[in-house]
């Protein structure tokens, strides 16, 4: 039976009420009063179930569709604006014990090139990312405890924050690493991490079972309700996420909803973030090898679906995904996105390594600064702000900023005060010029005559040379 409340895997991510959802969204997906009446609820701004989100993901109504497409639009701009948070992934190690059978890691691939950062190599590594100008990273690791125990990773997480490079500093720290425990997530907490990311690969436990048949990773319920054990550690902000590829995408669409139904009912706050990765060739691994991919099209119709039906929560694209679809969806829900990227272990310090390492392969190969230029060449705010994270506004603290759209008070500024940094000390000469006129262009639309006032005495500051100011 379905409980929302129940901490057990099985009960929260239900399969017979996915099934049920699902047959549900079939039938009535030419229901135009149904949808319309759906898409009108979510104007008011506070999200939909799982069951009417699934209806939604089926609608085959053209003029329906378009219509969810300008909400999930005008939800962007009423939450976030036009602001794109920044970050970059840092690979610590790649030894796993895991059997994944989509991912190069896997205990079996004798031929990948075996890493793990020292704590000098994490210094190169930083320092190479602090060069480019990002302030936020994602740490990723494989599971192995002897190679990559909790200890390990704290280690890194202290050498990473004490790391001061010229004006860069790496202000926030999520992470990214297998499920653990309470007190292994209270540790995470103390070391100062911002968001706890893990993504579920899929919800059908069937399936989830069959891609996973060795290692610690294997044992689905464990893995499921990691999110609930990280916040009962203490960690505010948890991310969600799915690998689009690995099961029939519907389903997994109803269970990721359902899992931030979940963490809302039971630990008063659903997902800081969603991820929306698909499967990408990777050493050994061939996407063509799993029959259950989904198109650009797909792809953006479950961006709006998320958008429109979560509306509060991040949704992070990488550069799994090339520049032509990540322009696409950056317009339909998008508010972080990765840039600079590399995926292997030791890839900023030693770019063009011969040795692979890498757990997947990036389709955006652009530097930080020509995403930048791209992102203001659309309008947008790249975004290096990691104030509300140190302000302590987070969990329900920011999700009621957020709701209330008080939020904007703080990011909006922020975004503009990080940009500032980002071009008085890493970009090039034509980044500069087109961010100098966003910057002029977007103080004008502050409205509050106290935070303008702060907001203008902050960036002269900045290009007289002193940083980190933050509302």
């Amino acid at each position: 039976m379905y409980d929302v409340k129940s901490k057990h895997a099985e009960d929260f991510i239900n399969d017979e009420e996915i099934n049920d959802t699902l047959a549900y969204a079939e039938k009535n997906k030419h229901n135009r009063e149904l949808i319309q009446s759906l898409i009108d609820k979510a104007r008011n701004l506070k999200g939909l179930s799982h069951r009417e989100a699934a209806v939604l993901l089926d609608c085959a109504e053209e003029d329906l569709n378009q219509q969810m497409e300008e909400l999930a639009r005008e939800i962007k701009d009423k939450f976030y604006g036009n602001r794109i948070v920044m970050f970059a992934p840092l690979y610590l190690s790649n030894y796993c014990v895991n059997g994944c059978t989509y991912c190069p890691y896997h205990y079996k691939n004798k031929h990948i090139a075996r890493k793990q950062l020292s704590q000098e190599d994490i210094v190169r590594e930083v320092t190479a990312l602090q060069d480019m100008g990002h302030k936020r990273l994602a740490l990723e690791t494989g599971e192995d405890p002897v190679h990559c125990p909790i200890e390990y990773v704290l280690e890194s997480i202290k050498t990473i924050y004490g790391i001061k490079h010229k004006n860069g500093a790496i202000r926030r720290v999520n992470v990214n690493i297998a499920a653990t425990t309470v007190e292994n997530y209270r540790k995470l907490k103390e070391a100062g991490i911002g968001t706890y990311i893990l993504f579920q690969e899929t919800y059908n436990k069937k399936a989830y079972e069959e891609l996973h048949p060795t290692g610690p990773k294997s044992n689905y319920a464990y893995h499921t309700e990691a999110m609930d054990r990280a916040m009962e550690g203490g960690i505010d902000d948890v991310g969600c996420g799915v690998l689009f590829g690995l099961n029939l995408y519907r389903y997994d669409f109803v269970g990721l909803l359902m899992h931030a139904e979940h963490l809302e009912a039971t630990m008063g706050v659903g997902p800081h973030t969603i991820s929306v990765p698909r499967i990408r060739r990777a050493d050994d691994i061939d996407p063509d090898a799993f029959d259950n991919g989904i198109d650009d099209d797909t792809l953006a119709k479950i961006v709006t679906v998320l958008r429109i039906c979560v509306p509060y929560t991040g949704i992070i694209v990488s550069t799994r995904e090339n520049q032509k679809t990540r322009e696409r969806i950056l317009h339909l829900g998008v508010s972080q996105i990765s840039g600079g990227s590399r995926t292997s272990v030791g890839g900023y310090a030693e770019e063009g390594e011969e040795e692979n390492s890498a757990q997947f392969d990036v389709s955006d190969t652009r530097s930080l600064d020509e995403v930048v230029n791209w992102l203001l060449d659309m309008g947008y705010i790249p975004s290096f702000c990691t104030a509300c994270y140190r302000e302590g506004r987070t969990g329900d603290r920011f999700m009621k900023l957020v709701k209330s759209g008080r939020i904007a008070n703080c990011c909006h500024p922020n975004a503009l005060m990080t940009l500032k940094e980002y071009l008085m000390d890493y970009a090039s000469p034509d980044t500069r010029q087109k961010g100098e006129a966003l910057i002029e262009k977007e103080i004008s639309r502050i409205t509050n005559e106290k935070v303008l006032a702060i907001a203008k005495d902050n960036l002269k500051k900045i290009e007289a040379g002193s940083r980190d100011f933050r509302f």
